[in-house]
């Protein structure tokens, strides 16, 4: 969603008169935060196959013909000049549905591990905007445009704004600081390897802004309502992320694909935890792609709680290493795609 929204956001600053229109998940985040963003939404009713045994596998396959029979009505209606897919089990009724109208696709893989309904898509579209490379063993190589993938331009320029972060979250300047986010839901290993080892990080004089998602917060600040919290800020969701991003010298997070690309991008060195909760261990494969080049460290989800600080201490007291993940990580970001993804689209609509 949130690289989906950059793209639209980019080509209307470029061409103010063009119609965008988002299709999505009924029920789902974009729901909200597309019409937040200025953009029409129409939902389809669907959801992805479950890997457990769930009920709603039994209905899948009549969501996805309603869904697909709806959105050929959409594609009829909207007529577009071309047709943005960005993953996820929504886009697949809509990238086919265009493709029998014969509307030029573009196919935006963000991870380093290709999506089911991406590939599946992949033989009826123009072009491929993939995050990695070697992405040619998941799709035909002429279609492939290495862009990275599209991440919010406030983080563009963080050295800036260090001294205003620290200052926003009540820090002095001379002082260490963690950020730990699990992703806008949370991450339950991350946030209870933290807490486990709170005073661990407070003893050795650590600040620490913590991202803990809505369905922890409550607990969580019960949990270290009698800490020395002096160092510690604990919130629900970080709205100004490039402040928080800006105040840290090490990020614990998350390795899904939008958490990689804007770690790039800002350049900090970072202990990535990947989610074992995702299609085909994704987030492990995005994090072995900075981990293979020197320029992230992981730790494993079912290690997190032994290893996940005392990893964190050693690297963030250890300048040498913070220097060389910081330039290694860097050199793997990509701060221009958005744009570069949006010269693919006005190859398809603007040129012909």
């Amino acid at each position: 969603m949130f690289p989906a929204i950059a793209i639209a956001s980019a080509f209307r600053s470029r061409y103010p008169d063009a119609e965008i229109l988002f299709v999505g998940a009924q029920g789902r985040m974009e729901m909200a935060r597309v019409p937040e963003a200025g953009f029409k939404f129409i939902g389809l009713w669907i959801r992805g196959w479950q890997r457990k045994i769930s009920f709603s596998n039994f209905l899948f396959p009549i969501k996805l013909l309603v869904s697909y029979v709806k959105a050929r009505a959409i594609v009829a209606r909207f007529r577009p000049h071309a047709v943005i897919g960005t993953g996820g089990y929504a886009s697949g009724p809509i990238m086919l549905a265009a493709s029998r109208f014969k509307v030029p696709l573009i196919v935006q893989e963000q991870n380093s591990y290709a999506g089911l309904t991406n590939k599946r898509i992949a033989r009826r579209a123009t072009k491929i905007c993939v995050a990695y490379p070697y992405m040619e063993k998941y799709f035909p190589e002429k279609k492939l445009v290495v862009t990275g993938n599209p991440v919010r331009r406030d983080i563009l320029d963080l050295n800036e704004k260090r001294q205003r972060a620290l200052k926003h979250f009540i820090f002095p300047e001379n002082g260490k600081t963690l950020l730990v986010i699990g992703g806008s839901l949370g991450a339950k290993r991350i946030n209870e390897s933290v807490l486990i080892d709170l005073d661990k990080l407070i003893d050795a004089g650590v600040q620490v802004v913590w991202q803990t998602g809505k369905i922890y917060y409550d607990s969580i600040k019960l949990k270290i309502a009698n800490k020395d919290l002096r160092k510690v800020r604990v919130y629900d969701f970080i709205k100004q992320m490039d402040l928080a991003y800006a105040a840290s010298d090490v990020v614990i997070s998350r390795s899904g694909a939008l958490a990689i690309s804007e770690l790039c991008i800002a350049g900090k060195p970072a202990i990535l935890v990947p989610s074992p909760n995702v299609v085909e261990d994704h987030q492990a494969k995005n994090a072995m792609a900075l981990v293979n080049e020197g320029a992230a460290i992981m730790v494993r989800d079912r290690e997190a709680m032994e290893k996940l600080v005392d990893e964190t201490l050693k690297l963030i007291y250890d300048q040498h290493q913070c220097d060389r993940l910081s330039k290694k990580i860097k050199a793997m970001g990509k701060p221009n795609a958005t744009e570069d993804i949006v010269k693919e689209i006005e190859k398809l609509v603007v040129c012909n």
